[in-house]
């Protein structure tokens, strides 16, 4: 695909799934898979250090091709949800995979039984890259289950809650919407509640709200399916909660997700207040209407061209650390991003690192608002992230959900925090404030309203199924509790469960709070970069780097952050309650 077109190349994994080398791959796979089996079945009788380093040969060469071919599937599936063969290969490719799974178990179970594996990494007969990986399969063994079981649970995941956010994901992507007597899609009905007029804004959400509703009841099938499986998946593994297991993928204390949000409840009022002020400023009496919450003010409501966008993003990022400017220029010249929405297209924004190429490809649904390219940013923050942990060995590049969000909101803050301070025009600088306070008010008002309508959904899913009013009824109570007095009474948005991808997950519950700690530990981060100027850059780069080798709360420390302690979250809160006050006497004074 051509970069005229503003659509992603993907020729560097494969020109099509009759590609020769696709074929040759999934030879390989099966080579590889072969490879784990026959290796669990010797594995009895191999030396510790043989059995690692036998383990570690054939684990990379799976890793690798199975990455390549599940990458390529995801992503043309991800571009054109009515595109069959993707979806048809990529449940081939899942059954395959899931046939290894006994396999794994064995080996993994093998591992954990070493009695001191860091004395074999000391003694050089392992490699020391894999110190962290090894160490938390060990600690992982107790929620294993038997190698029958994990492998008859691989299986059945196919059919179940992989299968059920297929369904979400079609769904939302293909239904249409009745916008002023012409279909167009969710995520180009979306895009309108940034438009400047307030009918646009006011009608493309009734638009939105009467599409959901000719899908919520299977939409809501699936999440009921998908969380039950959740439910019970923790309770054959030995967790106490879906939220606990979430916390332990995310190598993350308990302790500092208590003083996350205990932090973020504490500042909620703020919030409140901004969300009154800028209703008042858009001539609503009490709380702002929900399609209102992305309306522009000010006199920002220039539009960006793509190539503008680039310009845009490079001249800021070039000041802060040229290989991050170099690989923004590279992502849009070279065909990384596939930018405009269009039927078929999932909605939103994600990142995708592709380890084998070095590279990463970039789904964005562009339509030129400033916030539009915020969300570049962000998701190019991802994009350097993947290219940190790059440097990692094959099986050491993956890093945890909280600080998965680091570099994209760290991306977030130093281009808004820049626009902001190179302007002395009133208006705009209200403009850009204002832009800023949405995108935060998101991470705490409407994360937190996420955390707690999918606690919500875990607490009742055991004795209740729910169906899509019941559904809506949860989420209008997430967000009283989270939005309180700063949203009108009458106007929330009561499918905010059946359009964020997040909830449709098996294997990832609670993708809400990463984004709050990630958006606060950025503004931590930038903080240090003012007080460390170019300095701060290396240290940033090695922060990076640590985060798939190392807890939430060791990554932190090589900033000199302690994150079970409320002072600093509160910190990062507080200067956003003091952009509100700013932003409250602008809006007086204009």
């Amino acid at each position: 695909m051509s970069v005229h077109d503003r659509t992603w190349d993907l020729s560097i994994l494969y020109n099509g799934f009759d590609d020769p080398a696709f074929q040759n791959d999934r030879t390989a796979l099966d080579n590889a898979i072969e490879a784990m089996n026959r290796l669990a079945e010797e594995s009895a009788a191999l030396s510790d250090a043989e059995l690692i380093r036998r383990w570690v040969e054939v684990s990379e060469t799976l890793a690798d091709v199975s990455g390549k071919l599940c990458i390529y599937a995801d992503l043309r599936y991800s571009a054109d949800t009515g595109d069959t063969e993707a979806a048809s290969v990529s449940g081939q490719l899942m059954n395959k995979l899931s046939a290894n799974a006994a396999a794994e178990t064995v080996l993994e179970q093998r591992i954990a039984a070493i009695p001191d594996i860091d004395a074999l990494i000391d003694s050089g007969a392992v490699t020391e890259e894999y110190r962290y990986l090894l160490n938390s399969i060990k600690n992982d063994a107790k929620y294993r289950l038997s190698e029958k079981e994990e492998a008859l649970f691989a299986k059945m995941n196919i059919s179940g809650a992989s299968a059920w956010s297929d369904l979400q994901s079609s769904l939302t992507s293909t239904v249409r919407m009745d916008y002023r007597g012409e279909a167009i899609t969710l995520p180009a009905v979306r895009n309108l509640a940034y438009d400047p007029d307030p009918s646009v804004r006011r009608d493309a959400y009734e638009a939105e709200l009467k599409g959901c509703a000719s899908i919520d009841e299977s939409v809501a099938f699936a999440l009921n399916s998908i969380k039950l499986q959740v439910l019970n998946e923790c309770e054959l593994r030995g967790f106490a909660s879906p939220l606990d297991k979430s916390l332990h993928s995310a190598r993350m204390k308990r302790e500092t997700l208590d003083a996350l949000i205990s932090s973020m409840e504490e500042y909620l009022p703020h919030f409140h207040k901004y969300l009154r002020a800028k209703a008042k400023l858009l001539g609503h009496e009490g709380g702002l209407p929900w399609y209102d919450l992305f309306a522009p003010v000010g006199s920002g409501d220039k539009t960006y061209t793509v190539e503008e966008a680039k310009e845009y993003l490079t001249g800021i990022f070039g000041k802060f650390d040229e290989e991050l400017c170099e690989m923004v220029r590279r992502a849009f010249d070279e065909a990384w991003i596939d930018f405009y929405p269009r039927e078929g297209k999932v909605g939103g924004a994600f990142d995708c690192g592709i380890p084998s190429a070095g590279q990463s490809r970039v789904l964005t649904n562009f339509d030129g608002s400033f916030s539009d390219v915020i969300t570049l940013a962000h998701e190019l923050g991802h994009s350097f992230h993947d290219r940190q942990s790059f440097r990692h060995a094959p099986l050491a590049q993956d890093y945890s959900m909280p600080v998965a969000e680091t570099a994209s909101t760290f991306n977030e803050v130093l281009v808004m925090n820049t626009a902001i301070a190179e302007t002395q025009d009133k208006q705009l600088k209200l403009a850009l404030i204002e832009s800023e306070l949405q995108d935060a008010c998101q991470i705490i008002c409407d994360i937190y309203s996420r955390y707690l309508f999918e606690a919500s959904v875990f607490e009742h899913r055991p004795e209740e199924f729910m169906n899509a009013a019941r559904m809506s009824e949860l989420m209008l109570d997430a967000q009283q509790k989270a939005y309180g007095d700063g949203l009108a009474d009458d106007c929330k948005h009561r499918y905010m469960w059946l359009v964020k991808g997040h909830y449709y997950s098996g294997g990832l519950s609670f993708y809400n709070y990463p984004y709050a700690f990630g958006g606060l530990f950025a503004r931590g981060l930038y903080a240090k970069y003012l007080e460390l100027g170019a300095d701060f850059v290396p240290l940033y780069k090695d922060l990076l780097y640590a985060t798939s080798v190392n807890s939430v709360e060791d990554c932190a420390k090589i900033a000199g952050i302690d994150l079970t302690d409320r002072a600093f979250w509160k910190a990062g809160l507080q200067t956003l309650a003091d952009t509100i006050d700013e932003f409250c006497r602008l809006a007086e004074e204009l």
